[in-house]
Protein backbone atom coordinates (compact mmCIF):
# COMPACT_ATOMS: atom_id res chain seq x y z
CA UNK A 1 0.00 0.00 0.00
CA UNK A 2 2.87 2.42 0.53
CA UNK A 3 6.16 2.97 -1.47
CA UNK A 4 8.41 1.82 1.49
CA UNK A 5 8.63 -1.33 3.14
CA UNK A 6 9.21 0.46 6.59
CA UNK A 7 5.71 2.52 6.44
CA UNK A 8 2.76 0.68 8.39
CA UNK A 9 -0.65 0.88 9.87
CA UNK A 10 -1.09 0.45 13.88
CA UNK A 11 -4.37 -0.87 15.32
CA UNK A 12 -5.20 2.78 16.04
CA UNK A 13 -5.10 3.35 12.11
CA UNK A 14 -2.25 5.69 12.60
CA UNK A 15 0.88 5.50 10.41
CA UNK A 16 3.83 4.45 11.76
CA UNK A 17 7.55 4.61 10.61
CA UNK A 18 10.07 1.79 11.97
CA UNK A 19 7.31 0.66 14.14
CA UNK A 20 6.60 4.01 15.75
CA UNK A 21 3.27 6.15 15.58
CA UNK A 22 3.71 9.19 13.46
CA UNK A 23 1.18 11.11 15.67
CA UNK A 24 3.48 10.74 19.17
CA UNK A 25 6.75 12.19 16.76
CA UNK A 26 4.19 14.98 15.61
CA UNK A 27 3.34 15.47 19.01
CA UNK A 28 6.97 15.59 20.36
CA UNK A 29 8.86 17.31 18.12
CA UNK A 30 6.10 19.55 16.25
CA UNK A 31 5.95 19.82 12.53
CA UNK A 32 7.20 19.99 9.78
CA UNK A 33 9.57 17.56 10.83
CA UNK A 34 12.30 15.11 8.74
CA UNK A 35 11.97 11.34 10.11
CA UNK A 36 14.66 8.89 9.29
CA UNK A 37 14.18 5.21 10.18
CA UNK A 38 17.75 4.27 11.17
CA UNK A 39 17.30 0.47 11.05
CA UNK A 40 16.37 0.78 7.04
CA UNK A 41 19.43 3.05 6.76
CA UNK A 42 21.50 0.59 8.18
CA UNK A 43 19.71 -2.22 5.72
CA UNK A 44 20.09 -0.57 2.57
CA UNK A 45 24.38 -0.17 3.09
CA UNK A 46 24.52 -4.13 4.15
CA UNK A 47 22.65 -4.98 0.85
CA UNK A 48 24.54 -2.87 -0.95
CA UNK A 49 28.28 -4.09 0.70
CA UNK A 50 27.30 -7.61 0.66
CA UNK A 51 26.32 -7.79 -2.91
CA UNK A 52 29.52 -6.08 -3.73
CA UNK A 53 31.33 -8.06 -1.43
CA UNK A 54 29.62 -11.50 -3.16
CA UNK A 55 29.86 -10.35 -6.89
CA UNK A 56 33.37 -8.46 -6.37
CA UNK A 57 34.89 -10.71 -4.17
CA UNK A 58 35.73 -7.90 -1.74
CA UNK A 59 37.82 -5.90 -4.53
CA UNK A 60 35.46 -2.75 -4.47
CA UNK A 61 34.17 -0.06 -1.95
CA UNK A 62 30.30 1.43 -1.81
CA UNK A 63 30.63 5.18 -1.27
CA UNK A 64 28.35 6.53 0.41
CA UNK A 65 27.20 10.13 -1.40
CA UNK A 66 26.61 11.98 1.67
CA UNK A 67 24.93 14.93 -0.54
CA UNK A 68 21.95 12.91 -0.30
CA UNK A 69 21.68 13.41 3.12
CA UNK A 70 24.61 14.72 5.07
CA UNK A 71 24.87 14.72 9.13
CA UNK A 72 27.06 13.53 11.75
CA UNK A 73 24.60 10.75 13.02
CA UNK A 74 24.78 9.41 8.98
CA UNK A 75 28.17 9.79 8.16
CA UNK A 76 28.82 6.99 11.68
CA UNK A 77 26.38 5.32 10.16
CA UNK A 78 28.19 4.75 7.33
CA UNK A 79 31.89 4.44 8.54
CA UNK A 80 30.18 1.48 11.24
CA UNK A 81 28.74 -0.05 8.15
CA UNK A 82 31.98 -0.47 6.14
CA UNK A 83 31.27 2.57 3.39
CA UNK A 84 33.86 4.91 2.02
CA UNK A 85 32.00 8.35 1.29
CA UNK A 86 31.97 10.69 -1.33
CA UNK A 87 31.79 14.42 -0.45
CA UNK A 88 31.66 17.44 -2.68
CA UNK A 89 32.90 20.31 -0.19
CA UNK A 90 34.67 21.67 2.36
CA UNK A 91 31.08 21.68 4.46
CA UNK A 92 30.79 17.65 3.96
CA UNK A 93 34.28 17.07 4.36
CA UNK A 94 34.35 18.48 7.93
CA UNK A 95 31.08 17.14 8.65
CA UNK A 96 32.56 13.71 7.91
CA UNK A 97 35.81 14.56 9.71
CA UNK A 98 33.70 16.24 12.86
CA UNK A 99 32.10 12.53 12.87
CA UNK A 100 35.43 10.68 13.16
CA UNK A 101 34.52 9.15 9.57
CA UNK A 102 38.20 7.46 8.36
CA UNK A 103 40.03 9.89 6.02
CA UNK A 104 41.35 7.02 3.90
CA UNK A 105 37.42 6.11 2.75
CA UNK A 106 36.66 9.81 1.96
CA UNK A 107 36.51 10.65 -2.30
CA UNK A 108 36.28 14.50 -2.64
CA UNK A 109 34.02 15.32 -5.54
CA UNK A 110 33.64 18.56 -7.32
CA UNK A 111 33.76 20.46 -11.02
CA UNK A 112 35.30 23.56 -9.21
CA UNK A 113 36.98 22.88 -6.08
CA UNK A 114 38.09 26.12 -4.31
CA UNK A 115 42.25 26.02 -3.59
CA UNK A 116 41.25 26.17 0.13
CA UNK A 117 39.02 22.93 -0.39
CA UNK A 118 42.09 21.03 -2.06
CA UNK A 119 44.28 22.33 0.75
CA UNK A 120 42.19 20.83 3.41
CA UNK A 121 41.55 17.36 1.66
CA UNK A 122 45.07 17.07 0.81
CA UNK A 123 45.90 18.10 4.89
CA UNK A 124 43.36 15.60 5.92
CA UNK A 125 44.58 12.83 4.04
CA UNK A 126 41.44 11.43 2.25
CA UNK A 127 41.29 8.81 0.31
CA UNK A 128 41.34 10.14 -3.17
CA UNK A 129 40.21 13.69 -5.31
CA UNK A 130 38.41 13.27 -8.30
CA UNK A 131 39.38 15.46 -10.49
CA UNK A 132 37.40 17.83 -13.23
CA UNK A 133 39.52 19.58 -15.60
CA UNK A 134 43.20 20.41 -15.96
CA UNK A 135 43.84 23.02 -13.99
CA UNK A 136 42.68 21.16 -10.86
CA UNK A 137 45.09 18.76 -11.68
CA UNK A 138 47.90 21.23 -11.74
CA UNK A 139 46.72 22.87 -8.72
CA UNK A 140 46.21 19.75 -6.47
CA UNK A 141 49.43 19.22 -7.79
CA UNK A 142 51.31 21.99 -6.53
CA UNK A 143 49.21 21.46 -3.25
CA UNK A 144 50.47 17.79 -3.25
CA UNK A 145 54.27 19.23 -3.67
CA UNK A 146 54.28 21.68 -1.42
CA UNK A 147 52.50 18.99 1.32
CA UNK A 148 55.18 16.56 0.61
CA UNK A 149 52.91 14.08 0.16
CA UNK A 150 51.68 12.09 -3.05
CA UNK A 151 47.72 12.19 -3.52
CA UNK A 152 45.36 9.39 -4.74
CA UNK A 153 42.95 11.04 -7.42
CA UNK A 154 40.35 9.64 -9.78
CA UNK A 155 39.50 11.34 -13.52
CA UNK A 156 35.98 11.93 -14.12
CA UNK A 157 34.95 10.92 -17.19
CA UNK A 158 31.62 11.90 -19.41
CA UNK A 159 31.20 8.27 -21.42
CA UNK A 160 28.22 9.83 -23.44
CA UNK A 161 25.67 7.70 -22.46
CA UNK A 162 22.01 8.36 -22.35
CA UNK A 163 20.69 7.47 -18.91
CA UNK A 164 17.01 7.86 -19.48
CA UNK A 165 16.39 10.81 -16.84
CA UNK A 166 15.43 14.36 -16.56
CA UNK A 167 18.15 16.90 -18.37
CA UNK A 168 18.81 18.58 -15.31
CA UNK A 169 20.22 15.49 -13.53
CA UNK A 170 21.73 13.48 -16.79
CA UNK A 171 25.61 14.28 -16.28
CA UNK A 172 27.62 11.47 -18.64
CA UNK A 173 26.59 13.24 -21.66
CA UNK A 174 29.37 15.31 -23.27
CA UNK A 175 27.48 18.64 -22.79
CA UNK A 176 27.90 18.65 -19.23
CA UNK A 177 30.00 20.50 -16.92
CA UNK A 178 31.40 17.56 -15.06
CA UNK A 179 34.54 15.96 -16.30
CA UNK A 180 36.86 15.35 -19.49
CA UNK A 181 34.95 14.55 -23.02
CA UNK A 182 35.64 11.00 -24.54
CA UNK A 183 34.74 11.84 -27.88
CA UNK A 184 37.12 14.66 -28.49
CA UNK A 185 40.21 12.82 -27.08
CA UNK A 186 40.33 15.32 -24.33
CA UNK A 187 40.00 12.37 -21.74
CA UNK A 188 42.84 10.14 -22.93
CA UNK A 189 45.19 13.64 -22.65
CA UNK A 190 43.85 14.23 -19.26
CA UNK A 191 45.09 10.67 -18.14
CA UNK A 192 48.73 10.97 -19.99
CA UNK A 193 49.09 14.36 -17.93
CA UNK A 194 47.98 12.67 -14.64
CA UNK A 195 50.78 10.05 -14.87
CA UNK A 196 53.00 12.72 -15.76
CA UNK A 197 52.42 14.63 -12.19
CA UNK A 198 55.02 13.32 -10.06
CA UNK A 199 53.08 13.74 -7.21
CA UNK A 200 49.43 12.41 -7.68
CA UNK A 201 48.69 9.23 -8.12
CA UNK A 202 45.66 7.80 -10.35
CA UNK A 203 43.84 5.06 -8.69
CA UNK A 204 40.62 5.78 -10.75
CA UNK A 205 38.87 6.59 -13.73
CA UNK A 206 35.42 7.91 -12.64
CA UNK A 207 32.26 8.20 -14.51
CA UNK A 208 28.48 9.14 -13.39
CA UNK A 209 25.93 9.19 -15.74
CA UNK A 210 22.83 10.63 -14.28
CA UNK A 211 19.91 10.00 -11.27
CA UNK A 212 17.33 8.19 -10.17
CA UNK A 213 17.87 5.84 -13.19
CA UNK A 214 15.66 2.27 -13.35
CA UNK A 215 17.44 0.20 -15.92
CA UNK A 216 21.13 -1.74 -15.54
CA UNK A 217 21.82 -1.54 -19.35
CA UNK A 218 22.96 2.00 -19.31
CA UNK A 219 25.43 0.97 -16.76
CA UNK A 220 26.64 -1.72 -18.11
CA UNK A 221 27.44 0.18 -21.69
CA UNK A 222 28.73 3.06 -19.63
CA UNK A 223 31.88 0.20 -18.21
CA UNK A 224 32.24 -1.04 -21.50
CA UNK A 225 33.06 2.23 -22.57
CA UNK A 226 35.59 3.13 -19.74
CA UNK A 227 36.97 -0.36 -19.89
CA UNK A 228 38.10 0.56 -23.62
CA UNK A 229 39.49 4.14 -22.67
CA UNK A 230 41.71 1.63 -19.75
CA UNK A 231 43.01 -0.67 -22.59
CA UNK A 232 43.49 2.19 -25.17
CA UNK A 233 45.99 3.45 -21.51
CA UNK A 234 47.35 0.30 -21.56
CA UNK A 235 48.39 -0.55 -25.32
CA UNK A 236 49.60 3.40 -25.71
CA UNK A 237 50.91 4.37 -22.36
CA UNK A 238 51.50 0.50 -20.83
CA UNK A 239 49.71 1.66 -17.56
CA UNK A 240 46.73 -0.28 -16.24
CA UNK A 241 44.61 1.67 -14.13
CA UNK A 242 43.55 -0.13 -10.93
CA UNK A 243 40.10 1.48 -10.03
CA UNK A 244 36.54 1.72 -11.95
CA UNK A 245 34.50 4.05 -10.21
CA UNK A 246 30.50 3.65 -12.05
CA UNK A 247 29.23 6.24 -10.02
CA UNK A 248 25.54 6.67 -8.49
CA UNK A 249 22.13 7.05 -9.84
CA UNK A 250 20.01 4.44 -8.85
CA UNK A 251 16.35 4.85 -9.06
CA UNK A 252 13.91 4.88 -5.57
CA UNK A 253 10.61 4.13 -5.38
CA UNK A 254 8.67 8.00 -5.04
CA UNK A 255 5.36 6.59 -6.38
CA UNK A 256 3.05 3.19 -7.38
CA UNK A 257 4.66 3.31 -10.78
CA UNK A 258 8.61 3.51 -10.38
CA UNK A 259 10.31 -0.08 -10.66
CA UNK A 260 14.08 0.36 -9.26
CA UNK A 261 16.18 -2.37 -10.14
CA UNK A 262 16.92 -4.41 -6.82
CA UNK A 263 20.49 -3.36 -5.61
CA UNK A 264 21.69 -7.15 -5.13
CA UNK A 265 20.47 -7.68 -9.21
CA UNK A 266 22.13 -4.00 -10.33
CA UNK A 267 25.64 -4.91 -8.63
CA UNK A 268 25.69 -8.46 -9.91
CA UNK A 269 24.64 -7.41 -13.56
CA UNK A 270 27.05 -4.75 -13.52
CA UNK A 271 30.16 -6.67 -12.12
CA UNK A 272 29.54 -9.64 -14.53
CA UNK A 273 29.61 -7.28 -17.09
CA UNK A 274 33.05 -5.93 -15.69
CA UNK A 275 34.42 -9.15 -15.70
CA UNK A 276 33.54 -10.44 -18.94
CA UNK A 277 34.91 -7.15 -20.77
CA UNK A 278 38.20 -7.33 -18.83
CA UNK A 279 38.41 -10.93 -19.91
CA UNK A 280 38.06 -9.66 -23.82
CA UNK A 281 40.68 -6.97 -23.78
CA UNK A 282 42.89 -9.01 -21.33
CA UNK A 283 42.81 -6.19 -18.49
CA UNK A 284 42.91 -6.81 -15.14
CA UNK A 285 39.26 -6.53 -13.15
CA UNK A 286 39.58 -3.30 -11.68
CA UNK A 287 38.87 -2.30 -7.86
CA UNK A 288 35.03 -1.33 -8.37
CA UNK A 289 33.61 1.63 -6.68
CA UNK A 290 29.74 2.61 -6.68
CA UNK A 291 28.09 5.75 -5.30
CA UNK A 292 24.82 5.14 -4.20
CA UNK A 293 23.22 8.49 -2.02
CA UNK A 294 19.41 8.26 -3.07
CA UNK A 295 18.74 5.23 -2.94
CA UNK A 296 20.12 4.56 0.88
CA UNK A 297 18.72 7.42 2.33
CA UNK A 298 15.64 8.42 0.10
CA UNK A 299 13.29 5.25 1.02
CA UNK A 300 14.18 5.69 4.74
CA UNK A 301 12.57 9.29 5.23
CA UNK A 302 8.89 10.85 5.75
CA UNK A 303 8.12 14.64 5.72
CA UNK A 304 5.58 14.78 8.27
CA UNK A 305 3.27 18.27 7.76
CA UNK A 306 0.33 19.89 9.75
CA UNK A 307 -2.38 20.79 7.44
CA UNK A 308 -3.56 24.48 7.25
CA UNK A 309 -6.49 25.90 4.80
CA UNK A 310 -7.99 23.50 2.72
CA UNK A 311 -9.12 25.36 -0.63
CA UNK A 312 -12.05 23.74 -2.74
CA UNK A 313 -12.05 25.50 -6.05
CA UNK A 314 -15.04 23.86 -7.94
CA UNK A 315 -14.35 21.67 -11.29
CA UNK A 316 -11.11 23.29 -11.23
CA UNK A 317 -8.65 22.16 -8.11
CA UNK A 318 -8.33 21.42 -4.35
CA UNK A 319 -5.69 23.11 -2.30
CA UNK A 320 -4.36 21.69 0.87
CA UNK A 321 -2.00 23.78 2.17
CA UNK A 322 0.52 22.85 4.21
CA UNK A 323 2.89 24.02 7.35
CA UNK A 324 6.02 23.33 4.83
CA UNK A 325 6.74 23.61 1.51
CA UNK A 326 9.90 24.10 -1.07
CA UNK A 327 11.70 25.00 1.45
CA UNK A 328 11.81 21.75 3.19
CA UNK A 329 11.14 20.10 0.06
CA UNK A 330 11.59 21.87 -3.34
CA UNK A 331 12.26 18.81 -5.67
CA UNK A 332 8.57 19.60 -6.75
CA UNK A 333 9.56 22.98 -7.22
CA UNK A 334 12.82 21.93 -9.19
CA UNK A 335 12.04 19.88 -11.30
CA UNK A 336 8.22 18.53 -10.82
CA UNK A 337 9.59 15.19 -8.93
CA UNK A 338 6.08 13.07 -7.62
CA UNK A 339 5.72 11.56 -4.13
CA UNK A 340 2.78 9.79 -3.03
CA UNK A 341 1.26 11.38 0.24
CA UNK A 342 -0.81 10.35 3.25
CA UNK A 343 -3.21 11.21 6.42
CA UNK A 344 -1.55 10.08 9.29
CA UNK A 345 -4.53 8.71 10.71
CA UNK A 346 -6.96 6.41 9.20
CA UNK A 347 -4.00 5.96 6.90
CA UNK A 348 -5.29 2.50 5.70
CA UNK A 349 -8.36 4.46 4.02
CA UNK A 350 -8.58 4.70 0.56
CA UNK A 351 -6.37 7.98 -0.38
CA UNK A 352 -9.52 8.75 -2.99
CA UNK A 353 -9.45 12.67 -2.83
CA UNK A 354 -7.56 14.03 -5.78
CA UNK A 355 -5.66 17.40 -4.24
CA UNK A 356 -2.51 19.71 -4.77
CA UNK A 357 -0.47 20.04 -1.52
CA UNK A 358 0.78 23.57 -1.58
CA UNK A 359 3.29 25.26 0.70
CA UNK A 360 3.66 28.49 2.90
CA UNK A 361 6.27 30.16 1.06
CA UNK A 362 4.78 33.55 -1.00
CA UNK A 363 5.62 31.82 -4.66
CA UNK A 364 2.99 30.24 -6.98
CA UNK A 365 5.25 27.20 -7.49
CA UNK A 366 5.95 26.09 -3.79
CA UNK A 367 3.89 22.69 -4.14
CA UNK A 368 4.70 19.31 -2.84
CA UNK A 369 3.05 18.32 -5.93
CA UNK A 370 -0.01 18.35 -8.26
CA UNK A 371 -3.25 15.64 -8.58
CA UNK A 372 -1.81 13.72 -5.72
CA UNK A 373 -3.80 11.29 -4.26
CA UNK A 374 -5.04 11.95 -0.48
CA UNK A 375 -7.73 11.03 2.16
CA UNK A 376 -9.93 13.56 3.05
CA UNK A 377 -8.40 16.32 5.22
CA UNK A 378 -9.15 19.13 7.30
CA UNK A 379 -7.29 22.03 9.23
CA UNK A 380 -5.14 20.54 11.94
CA UNK A 381 -4.68 16.90 10.34
CA UNK A 382 -1.14 15.34 9.83
CA UNK A 383 0.01 14.36 6.32
CA UNK A 384 2.76 12.72 5.62
CA UNK A 385 4.82 12.57 2.49
CA UNK A 386 7.06 9.31 1.61
CA UNK A 387 10.46 8.99 0.30
CA UNK A 388 12.01 12.33 1.18
CA UNK A 389 15.22 11.20 2.98
CA UNK A 390 17.00 12.44 -0.06
CA UNK A 391 17.84 15.36 -1.43
CA UNK A 392 14.69 17.47 1.35
CA UNK A 393 17.23 18.66 4.35
CA UNK A 394 20.03 18.71 1.92
CA UNK A 395 18.30 20.94 -0.06
CA UNK A 396 16.41 22.90 2.09
CA UNK A 397 16.52 26.72 2.54
CA UNK A 398 15.11 29.78 4.52
CA UNK A 399 13.64 31.30 1.82
CA UNK A 400 10.70 33.82 3.58
CA UNK A 401 13.08 33.36 6.74
CA UNK A 402 11.48 29.80 7.45
CA UNK A 403 13.70 27.80 10.05
CA UNK A 404 14.61 24.62 8.89
CA UNK A 405 13.03 21.65 10.89
CA UNK A 406 15.19 19.30 12.55
CA UNK A 407 16.04 15.89 11.86
CA UNK A 408 14.89 12.67 13.94
CA UNK A 409 16.13 9.27 13.71
CA UNK A 410 14.20 6.27 14.67
CA UNK A 411 15.04 2.91 15.79
CA UNK A 412 14.14 -0.47 17.69
CA UNK A 413 11.10 1.42 18.77
CA UNK A 414 12.67 4.74 20.16
CA UNK A 415 13.39 8.07 18.55
CA UNK A 416 16.35 10.82 18.97
CA UNK A 417 16.91 14.20 17.38
CA UNK A 418 20.02 14.21 14.76
CA UNK A 419 19.71 17.66 13.68
CA UNK A 420 18.18 20.36 15.65
CA UNK A 421 15.02 22.36 14.02
CA UNK A 422 16.19 26.18 13.96
CA UNK A 423 14.98 28.74 16.29
CA UNK A 424 14.06 32.22 14.57
CA UNK A 425 17.14 33.78 16.40
CA UNK A 426 19.02 31.18 14.23
CA UNK A 427 17.62 32.17 11.32
CA UNK A 428 19.32 36.10 12.11
CA UNK A 429 22.45 34.45 13.69
CA UNK A 430 24.35 35.47 10.62
CA UNK A 431 22.95 39.37 10.01
CA UNK A 432 25.08 42.02 10.78
CA UNK A 433 23.19 45.69 11.86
Amino acid sequence: MFVSDNIDVNAKGNLTIGGIDCTELAEKYGTPLYVMDEDLLRKNCRRYKSALDNFCGGNGLVLYASKSFCCKAMCKIAAEEGFGLDVVSEGELFTALSANFPAERIVFHGNNKKYSELVFAVNSNIGAVVVDNLSELETLNGIAEAAGKNVGIMLRIKPGVDAHTHDFIMTGQIDSKFGFALETGEAFEAIKAALSCKHLTLKSLHCHIGSQIFEVDPYEYASAIMLGLMKKVKDELGTEIPGLNLGGGFGIKYTQNNTPVDYEKHIECVANAVKNECAKLGLNVPKLYFEPGRSISGPAGITLYTVGAVKEIPSIRTYVSIDGGMTDNPRYALYGAQYEISAVKNAASPRSKTVTVAGKCCESGDLIGKDMQLQEVKPGDLVAVFATGAYNYSMSSNYNRIPRPPVVMVSGGSSRVVVKGETLEDVIRNDLD
